[in-house]
C-alpha cells in the first residue's frame, strides 16, 4: 500500500449516525451521538470505544481495510463531519458548520491484486505431494522422490527404475531427470565466474594435460563447485565416473548437466541408503574401465573398494581425501598396515583447513539454519560442540549475530583458544537443558546422545555440521515411543510422548550441504587443491610416495593461494635477496616450514 494512501486512510474520520437536522457549534466542546450521549473531543480513548462498540463503526473487512483511526480533538477546517445518506445510495455527505448539507464526491475503493486471488484453486500436483509430507510421514521412509521441494519432476518413479539416455545416446549415468541439463549448465557457468584458480589451472594446464591417463573415480558432494571440478580434471586429461557422498547434498540439475556433458555421474538428491551404496558400486564396478586414482570426501569410496574389490588397488596410483572422517580412516588404515597406495590429506592443508573449514562454515551455518527453521539468533543460547576450524567459524558467525554461545572440546589447546575467543568452556550436560541449538563439529562419533536428547528443552535445534552422521545418535531416537513428522524438506519434528519436541535437521548429516548451498570462492580453493594433489600423486615418480599419508606440500598450499590473489587485485610484497638470505628461504618460497599449519 503507497504512503499516500495509508495518510489519506489515516485522515479520514468517519463518524456513524450523526443527527443532521441540529446545528452544531464550532465552538461546542462536545460530539453528540445517536444515543444522545455527550463524549468530549479532546477525549481520544472515550471517543475511540464508542466508536469500536457501535454497530455502525465497524470496519469493513473487506480488502484488509481494518484501519481504526481515532477521532480527532479538533475537526479538519474543510468539513465539520460526514454522513451516510441513504438517499443517496450510500453516497458520502458532508455536513457543513452552518448545518447545510454538501455531497461529497464519490472515492473509488482500491482493489488490490492479491484480492482477486482464488485461494479455493486446487493446488498443482508438485504442491499436493509436498504438503502431504509435510503433514506427518517417519524420518525412516525414503524421501528420495521428494527430497527437494525446488524438484521439477512430477515422477515418483526411482532413479535406479528409468531408462535414461543424454541427446548423445549415452545412458551410463543415473540421475533423477536428464531434462533439467540446461538449468544445471547455467548454474555450473554462475559457479565458475567465483571459481578464478580452477579456471586459471584449466587454461594454463590443459595443453600439457597433466592428468592425461588418469581415470578418476569420485565420491563427493555433487554440486555446481564440484562439476568445475570435474570439467577442469577432464580438461587435463582425465576421465572421471563419479557419485554422491552424502544423499542429501546433490543437485539434481547440476547431476544432469554433467550426464548431459558425457559424465558417468550417479547421484541423486535424497537417495536412500541402500541408493547411497549402489551408487557407489556403479561408479566402481564397470566392465572395460578400471580407475587409477581416487578422489574421496569421507572415505566410504575408498572403504568400499577395500572392502568389495580390494584387487583394484594394485593399478590404483593414489588416494586424495579431503574430510576429517575419511582422513581418520587413513590413518587407521595405515597404522594397521592395510594401506596399499599413497594417500594424500589434503583435509589438513592449510588452504582447506584455513579457508574451507573456517571462511566456508562461518558463512554457511547462518544460511543452512536460516532456510531450515526461519531462527533468530539474537540472544539465543547456542553450544558449539569442538573449536576447531569449523567450530571457530560457526561460533565467529553466530557470536557476531548476538547468540550467546557455549564451546565444548577435548584438546586444551583449542579450549583455550575458545577462552580467550571470548567464549565459555563448558561439559555438554551443563547447559544442555537450556541452550536452544546444538551444533556438533567435531568429526567424532556419539557427541549427542539420546542422555542428552532427552534433556534437551522443548523446541530445541538439533543439527551437525561435521562430514558424518555419527556425530548425533540420531539411531537412538528411532524407538516406537518417539514420534517423528517431517515438517519440510531435511526438518523433523522428534515428539516425546509428553508433548517435548526437538528439531532435527538433515537426519543428523551435514547441514550447510544437505540443507543450503556454501561459499563457492572458497570451495575454489579446496577444489584446486584436490586437482593439485591429484596430479601431484599421479605424476610421481616411482618410489616418491611410499604406501603412507602425505600432507600436501607447502608450495602447492602457497600457489593455490596465489592464483586467489589477483580476485582481490591483491599485490604481494617481494623478498629482497638480503632478506631471503637473512631468512634462509627462497625468494620465491616456500615461505614457512611444511609443518606450519
Amino acid at each position: 500500500m503507497s504512503v499516500q494512501v495509508v495518510a489519506a486512510k489515516m485522515a479520514e474520520v468517519e463518524l456513524k449516525d450523526v443527527p443532521t437536522g441540529k446545528e452544531l457549534s464550532a465552538e461546542s466542546p462536545v460530539t453528540p451521538t445517536s444515543e444522545g450521549k455527550n463524549i468530549p473531543r479532546n477525549d481520544p480513548h472515550e471517543a475511540g470505544s464508542s466508536a469500536a462498540t457501535s454497530p455502525a463503526a465497524e470496519p469493513s473487512a473487506k480488502a484488509g481495510e481494518g484501519l481504526l483511526t481515532p477521532i480527532p480533538a479538533k475537526m479538519p477546517q474543510a468539513s465539520a463531519m460526514k454522513r451516510t445518506d441513504p438517499q443517496q445510495n450510500g453516497g458520502e455527505a458532508f455536513v457543513n458548520r452552518d448545518g447545510t448539507v454538501a455531497e461529497a464526491p464519490r472515492m473509488k475503493k482500491i482493489q488490490f491484486a492479491d484480492q482477486k486471488q482464488e485461494f479455493n484453486k486446487r493446488p498443482s500436483k508438485i504442491g499436493r505431494r509436498s504438503l502431504s509430507r509435510s503433514i506427518s510421514q517417519s524420518s525412516t521412509d525414503s524421501y528420495s522422490s521428494a527430497a527437494s521441494y525446488t524438484d521439477s519432476s512430477d515422477d515418483e518413479t526411482s532413479p535406479r527404475d528409468k531408462q535414461q539416455k543424454n541427446s548423445k545416446g549415452n545412458g551410463d549415468f543415473c540421475i533423477k531427470n536428464i531434462k533439467q541439463a540446461d538449468f544445471g549448465r547455467r548454474e555450473i557457468e554462475i559457479a565458475e565466474q567465483e571459481m578464478p584458480a580452477l579456471m586459471a589451472l584449466r587454461k594454463r594446464a590443459q595443453g600439457e594435460k597433466p592428468l592425461a591417463g588418469a581415470k578418476v573415480v569420485g565420491c563427493t558432494h555433487i554440486t555446481a563447485q564440484t562439476a568445475v571440478l570435474m570439467e577442469t580434471l577432464s580438461a587435463l586429461g582425465a576421465q572421471c565416473r563419479w557419485a554422491a557422498c552424502n544423499i542429501y547434498s546433490t543437485q539434481n540439475e547440476v547431476a544432469a548437466a554433467l550426464a548431459e556433458g558425457g559424465f558417468s555421474v550417479f547421484a541423486w538428491k535424497g537417495e536412500s541408503e541402500d541408493d547411497f551404496w549402489w551408487c557407489i558400486d556403479r561408479c566402481v564396478n564397470v566392465e572395460g574401465w578400471q580407475p587409477n586414482m581416487i578422489l574421496d570426501d569421507g572415505g566410504d569410496l575408498t572403504h568400499w573398494i577395500y572392502k568389495k574389490y580390494p584387487n583394484m588397488f594394485k593399478k590404483i596410483k593414489g588416494i586424495v581425501e579431503e574430510s576429517v572422517t575419511g582422513v581418520h580412516r587413513l590413518y587407521q588404515l595405515s597404522k594397521a598396515g592395510k594401506l596399499c597406495v599413497p594417500a594424500m590429506n589434503v583435509n589438513d592443508s592449510v588452504t582447506k583447513q584455513k579457508f574451507d573449514n573456517l571462511y566456508c562454515c562461518r558463512e554457511s551455518i547462518l544460511d543452512g539454519l536460516k532456510r531450515t527453521t526461519d531462527v533468530m539468533f539474537g540472544g539465543k543460547q547456542v553450544v558449539v560442540c569442538g573449536y576447531g576450524e569449523v567450530g571457530k567459524g560457526c561460533c565467529a558467525a553466530l557470536k557476531a549475530m548476538g547468540s550467546i554461545v557455549y564451546v565444548t572440546e577435548i584438546d586444551p589447546i583449542c579450549a583455550l583458544q575458545a577462552c580467550m575467543d571470548g567464549f565459555r568452556l563448558v561439559k555438554l550436560n551443563e547447559v544442555i537443558r537450556q541452550v536452544d541449538i546444538v551444533i556438533t563439529c567435531t568429526g567424532n562419533k556419539n557427541v549427542v546422545v539420546r542422555e542428552n536428547l532427552d534433556r534437551m528443552k522443548n523446541g530445541c535445534i538439533v543439527c551437525n555440521m561435521g562430514h558424518s552422521n555419527t556425530e548425533i545418535d540420531v539411531a537412538s531416537l528411532r524407538t516406537p515411543e518417539l514420534t517423528w513428522e517431517r515438517v519440510r524438506s531435511q526438518v523433523d519434528h522428534v515428539i516425546w510422548p509428553d508433548g517435548k519436541r526437538i528439531v532435527l535437521l538433515a537426519e543428523g548429516r551435514l547441514l550447510n550441504l544437505s540443507c543450503s548451498t556454501v561459499p563457492t570462492f572458497v570451495l575454489s580453493i579446496t577444489a584446486t587443491t584436490q586437482a593439485l594433489a591429484l596430479i601431484e600423486l599421479y605424476n610421481a615418480p616411482e618410489g616418491r610416495y611410499k604406501q603412507d599419508v602425505y600432507l600436501l606440500p607447502k608450495k602447492m598450499d602457497e600457489y593455490v593461494a596465489s592464483l586467489h590473489l589477483p580476485t582481490f587485485d591483491a599485490h604481494l610484497t617481494e623478498l629482497t635477496d638480503e632478506q631471503a638470505k637473512y631468512l634462509g628461504l627462497n625468494k620465491n618460497g616456500p615461505f614457512k616450514p611444511n609443518y606450519y599449519r
